[in-house]
């Protein structure tokens, strides 16, 4: 009897959510290297990432999208233009939804951009590790599941990658015939002038807790790569008052040195070698609302 071979899947899988519900976490584990800012501040993602899932039987390209809200700034605009964007554009959406909390009018809202794409979809909720008991999920399961015809719809903890082997494997049955969209070792479609100034904007998140919500953004200004084992890199960390600038700098210059420090870590082990940091804080008012500057940042129009 001759094997008959499976034939190969290949296809775009977009990660849809509310702001916090653990897309870019989920994205980080499944590829297996940190390509999206993480932090459990809100609008943290601002930009498409996608991330390359290589298998056997298939290949996924993850699309991170901006969590859905409202948009009050032009970059906001843009994030939300990207969410509808990607939701056009993919074979399958992964609704993330953060089971540790009721629902709301933005949950909702998220349900109605997938009613109206239509596209096969997969209702993912996550932070199941908060939950005390796991019949909290019944009255919520039985709510979505009334409310659209999914595929599947599966329990998971992106924090712990509780489903890094099963939730591929899933999302791959679900994805046209085809061949590789990217090379196979290929991880992700950023650059890594990218994934600096992410890094670098995670840490100040971090850093800086709710004093700087959503004004910080990061550009990388100089790049030297002064020997194969050493680069000096200047990036910029643009707020829009100088009140913002002394929170991000701190006392004595303490809390930007943290900021350098913690970022320089995963730089240097994004690119397995040893890494030069400096940073400066630059006060450029209303930079949200500056189109040259989103440009510039890659949350394109």
């Amino acid at each position: 009897m001759t094997d008959v071979k499976t034939p190969y899947r290949a296809g775009y899988v977009a990660l849809l959510g509310r702001p916090n519900a653990g897309k870019s976490t989920l994205l980080n584990q499944l590829v297996g290297q940190k390509i999206a800012a993480v932090s459990d501040k809100p609008q943290t993602t601002r930009f498409k990432i996608q991330g390359v899932i290589t298998k056997p039987e298939g290949q996924i390209v993850l699309v991170d999208t901006p969590g859905v809200h409202k948009p009050g700034y032009e970059m906001n605009r843009r994030m939300m233009a990207t969410v509808q964007d990607a939701l056009m554009g993919v074979d399958l959406v992964c609704l993330i939804r953060d089971a540790s909390v009721s629902t709301g009018s933005g949950d909702k809202f998220v349900l109605e951009l997938i009613q109206r794409a239509k596209k096969p979809a997969l209702l993912l909720l996550n932070k199941i590790d908060k939950l005390k008991d796991k019949k909290e999920l019944l009255p919520l399961l039985d709510w979505y599941q009334n409310e659209y015809d999914w595929r599947e719809l599966i329990p998971i903890s992106a924090l712990r990658g509780d489903v890094n082997d099963v939730l591929p494997a899933e999302m791959i049955k679900h994805l046209p015939h085809g061949e590789p969209l990217f090379d196979e070792d290929d991880l992700t479609d950023q650059s890594v002038r990218t994934m600096v100034a992410e890094i670098v904007r995670e840490k100040i998140l971090l850093q800086t807790q709710d004093e700087i919500p959503y004004v910080t953004a990061v550009v990388v200004e100089k790049w030297e790569d002064e020997r194969e084992d050493f680069t000096r890199i200047h990036c910029a960390i643009l707020v829009e008052r100088g009140s913002q600038k002394k929170i991000v700098i701190g006392k004595g210059a303490a809390r930007l040195k943290e900021i350098g420090i913690s970022a320089r870590e995963d730089i240097e082990h994004l690119l397995g070698h040893r890494v030069h940091l400096e940073l400066f804080v630059k006060v450029e008012e209303e930079w949200r609302n500056r189109q040259g500057l989103l440009d510039d940042m890659g949350i394109r129009n």
